[in-house]
This record gives structure tokens, C-alpha cells and sequence, in this order.
């Protein structure tokens, strides 16, 4: 009689036994390794943190960004742990010494070529799940930017050097280029 093998559930506290320089990231018990980003892939999210640093400190906002390597604990629970490219975080309650406990408000990562399924259908599911706002997908090589707009239910999608707007700041956009 064959017997099914049981799946091995793992949770934070794996992550934070990694050797130094391992990253990784924990999705429902399951362990993601991440690759370090390429240069590209780094002047995106330069650029994007700063037009966003810049229009929060504009308008006075009260939303922090924070630019991975940062732990966002997104179900306060044991078993999932990711640290998206761009987190934007407006409830400083969540913010602590170890990261966010909860969903950002909106999240952005940057595709790179061996985290596409992750990008798009494994975190997809899981922000929205979680309560994250909006989710930003930026692919350099397809050079689009994907806007899902979860409290609306949108999808919307533009090309590198068209104003992609942010939907939790009012006439703010973003020229991904």
C-alpha cells in the first residue's frame, strides 16, 4: 500500500535559522529561496521609492515606505513570512523593530526571471487574501506594470513611460521607465 509522503510545514522560525546571506520567504509553511536582485532590477525599486518617498513627504503623509530586505509578517501567523520589494505601510500600529505584522497598504515587487509564477499567481492570491490594498507588479522585461486594485476589484495594466497611477494617493503617478 502506498502511503502519501507529508508535506513538511515549515514557519518562521526556519527563516530565521537560514544561514547568513540566505533569503528566503514562507508562503502556507512552504519555503521560497530568493536570488539577489539584479542591477535593473535595483534601479527600478531606487527609483520608485524614491517618487514615492518624495510625494509622502510632499503631501506630509503619514504612510512609511520600506524597500526589502523587509519582514512582513502578512497573517500574524507562524507560517507565512514574505519581504516584498516596496512595501508602503499607512497604519504605524502594524510597524515594529521586526518588521509589519499585517498587510502593507500597498505593495510592489519587481519581477525578476526566476520568480515570475511567485510574482504573479503565489503572492497575487496571498496580498489579496491578506488585505493589502494595491499590488504592483513591475516586469522589466515585458516593461509593463500590472495594477491590481484590491478594494475595487481593478486590473489594470501600462507600459514603461506611461504615468501608472497609485490608487491610495489621490492624483499621484508614478512613470515607470
Amino acid at each position: 500500500m502506498d502511503s502519501l509522503r507529508k508535506e513538511e510545514i515549515y514557519t518562521i522560525d526556519d527563516i530565521y535559522a537560514l544561514p547568513d546571506g540566505k533569503r528566503a520567504e514562507l508562503i502556507d509553511g512552504r519555503i521560497y529561496y530568493m536570488a539577489p536582485p539584479n542591477t535593473k532590477h535595483q534601479r527600478l525599486l531606487n527609483f520608485i521609492i524614491t517618487e514615492i518617498n518624495m510625494h509622502i513627504r510632499k503631501n506630509n503623509g503619514e504612510c512609511e515606505v520600506f524597500p526589502a530586505p523587509f519582514a512582513v509578517f502578512l497573517n500574524e501567523d507562524e507560517i507565512n513570512y514574505v519581504e516584498p520589494d516596496i512595501s508602503v505601510i499607512c497604519d504605524r500600529d502594524k510597524i515594529t523593530d521586526k518588521g509589519c505584522y499585517g498587510a502593507p497598504d500597498w505593495v510592489i515587487e519587481i519581477v525578476s526571471p526566476g520568480n515570475k509564477p511567485m510574482d504573479y499567481f503565489t503572492k497575487l492570491f496571498k496580498y489579496r487574501t491578506a488585505g493589502v490594498r494595491e499590488y504592483w507588479i513591475v516586469d522589466p522585461a515585458k516593461e509593463m506594470v500590472t495594477v491590481y486594485g484590491f478594494e475595487k476589484e481593478t486590473m489594470e495594466q501600462y507600459s514603461f513611460g506611461e504615468d501608472v497611477p497609485a490608487g491610495i494617493y489621490e492624483g499621484f503617478a508614478i512613470k515607470v521607465q
